[in-house]
């Protein structure tokens, strides 16, 4: 598809300079909500994954292989606030860009000037000024629109929606525990009327859940369990009750884990919203489930039933894990030729280092093939039992201590896959990494604190010398998902950002400080930019006519902050 204009024309009348910015914002919102076309919706990013399937492609084709080269820095902001490094997908919606940054500050700007409309800060402050623990940096992956509402998870676990034309907050709910070790990085995702979100903190010791609230008022509608309470306490579902029966000892004193802290994607013909699980609390599962177990919900994927949340299928990939191998990574909906038969799937890439391929109704596990070079723990998955067959010295707690691959940081983690329905293919960045894994005898719960069961950091003992790696750190793969294997790959430098897709053949992907773009077909490089810091997750859209890109970076604090970048064409090139 080309860049056809919108069926609505919602450009604002020739306000004077003081009334102008209020046109702008409004009026594209009150057009948006009336004349919403299909047609509109392709040229922008209205989803935190492109759209509820969360491929992450766009049909615009404006940029292709043969002019991509002369892209140029079309627009730039700093963004005011600096932190972990920018993790987030922006969104763009009726020539409004709307992002976020470190601790959870939002932002909106004019998506072809970059001209900032309106900024919201939340004032979270850090950890050493009695803010949340956060395992893992304070970043935030993105937020959410609902009408004239953009709704984003803040990292001190309150869930914000702000006026989308001035950033006021409309409607403000408490997720998690006020002063609990929970905290939310993921983006919200909307289901019809219904927003959701999850959480993170298993590291600390905290129970996963989501929760689902009306996106216009807030009100809470409904929470579920991704791992079993205390049985004492009764149990919240018959899915509980069912994954009590995994589990040993008295694991929810640390928690059980099983946060739903990044991946989520929605099937509204099906009725399902797919959410994946994290790791358990503590990683250990000598430690956390002494008597063994597959320890049901921990790393799967959950189909649950938007209206109630309620549990229609599961399908664990790491049964009883051992080592922090998420299913928290993004989820994709598919819809493939696989031998001759058509068939709507759910593919994942979780930290493990298996591609799955799975039927999106059933929970049937079609295929899974490993994407990692270095695979270290299991030999294969299963295609009769959907199990992954470990390695004799995988259970580290029982044979002793081992450096296996992938490390806790996952041959996959946040970075978005993105997939082109021209080529096929799913743009994965993979990792190579091996990590020591070793059992903490005499583990106690301390609160405030990573709780992990194994030996870490300061004290770890002589270790034997660290087996080399077989493949590259950091790689971008092309994957075949209907045949479930590799086509092409190219060396990453440094980091990775996320990758998105799009009609024009091309493949943008962030890699070390750079934004490239990619031959969606045999992975070259066609064209680069350097960000001046690591890269969050790109998307491209149309505004005004021109096809833009989009992308923020940024590293650390005592830096420079970071900044948004938008790219495009001189006007009126191809």
């Amino acid at each position: 598809m080309t860049n056809s204009p919108a069926p609505c024309d919602c450009a604002a009348p020739d306000f004077p300079a003081g009334a102008r910015y209020l046109a702008s914002a409004v009026i594209p919102i009150v057009c948006s909500l009336f004349f919403a076309a299909p047609a509109a919706a392709q040229q922008e990013w209205r989803h935190h994954g492109g759209n509820p399937a969360e491929t992450r492609y766009s049909p615009l084709d404006q940029i292709d292989a043969g002019n991509v080269a002369g892209l140029a820095v079309a627009w730039s902001w700093e963004i005011p606030k600096t932190g972990a490094r920018i993790e987030a997908t922006p969104l763009i919606a009726d020539g409004v860009l709307y992002g976020t940054g470190p601790f959870s500050i939002v932002f909106a700007l004019d998506a072809a000037t970059g001209a900032e409309l309106w900024r919201w800060d939340p004032a979270i402050p850090t950890e050493d000024r009695g803010g949340p623990r956060t395992c893992c940096g304070d970043v935030n992956r993105g937020a959410a629109l609902h009408g004239d509402k953009v709704i984003v998870g803040l990292l001190d676990g309150r869930l914000v929606a702000l006026n989308r034309a001035d950033g006021s907050p409309a409607w403000s709910t408490q997720t998690t525990p006020p002063g609990s070790d929970y905290t939310v990085t993921g983006a919200p995702r909307v289901v019809g009327n219904t927003v959701v979100i999850g959480n993170a903190g298993a590291e600390y010791g905290v129970r996963g859940y989501v929760t689902a609230y009306d996106a216009d008022t807030g009100e809470q509608l409904w929470r579920t369990y991704t791992v079993p309470g205390n049985p004492a306490d009764g149990f919240e579902s018959d899915a509980m009750r069912a994954a009590a029966e995994t589990w040993t000892g008295e694991w929810w004193v640390v928690g059980g884990g099983g946060t739903v802290w990044d991946g989520m994607a929605a099937d509204p013909e099906a009725g399902l919203l797919y959410i994946g699980t994290g790791n358990g609390s503590p990683w250990s599962r000598d430690n956390r489930s002494p008597g063994g177990g597959d320890n049901l919900y921990l790393s799967s994927i959950l189909a649950l039933d938007p209206a109630d949340g309620a549990l229609r299928w599961h399908y664990q990939t790491t049964p009883g894990d051992d080592w922090d191998y998420t299913a928290t990574q993004p989820l994709m909906l598919l819809d493939l030729t696989i031998d001759g038969r058509e068939r709507e799937v759910i593919v994942q890439a979780p930290k493990n280092g298996f591609f799955y391929v799975i039927d999106r109704h059933t929970g049937e596990l079609i295929s899974a093939e490993a994407f990692a070079d270095d695979l270290t723990w299991a030999t294969h998955v299963d295609p009769e039992t959907g199990r992954p067959v470990e390695t004799p010295d995988a259970r580290y707690g029982t044979t002793g201590p081992v450096w296996l691959s992938p490390s806790p940081g996952g041959a996959h983690n946040w970075n978005p896959m993105s997939w082109n329905p021209q080529t096929g293919l799913v743009y994965l960045p993979a990792r190579n990494a091996v990590s020591f894994f070793e059992r903490e005898e005499g583990f106690a719960y301390t609160a405030g604190v990573w709780n992990t069961g194994t030996v870490r950091g300061a004290d770890a003992g002589p270790r034997p010398e660290r087996p080399p790696l077989k493949g590259p750190s950091n790689l971008l793969l092309a994957w075949d998902p209907a045949e479930n294997r590799e086509v092409w790959r190219v060396p990453a430098e440094g980091r990775h950002g996320g990758t998105v897709s799009s009609a024009g053949g091309l493949v943008f992907w962030g890699t070390g400080s750079r934004l490239v773009a990619l031959d969606a077909r045999t992975g070259r490089e066609l064209w680069e930019a350097e960000l001046d810091g690591s890269p969050g997750s790109p998307v491209t859209y149309s505004a005004g006519g021109r096809q833009y890109v989009a992308v923020g970076s940024g590293l650390s604090s005592g830096r420079s902050l970071p900044r948004m970048w938008a790219f495009a064409l001189e006007e009126g090139g191809r």
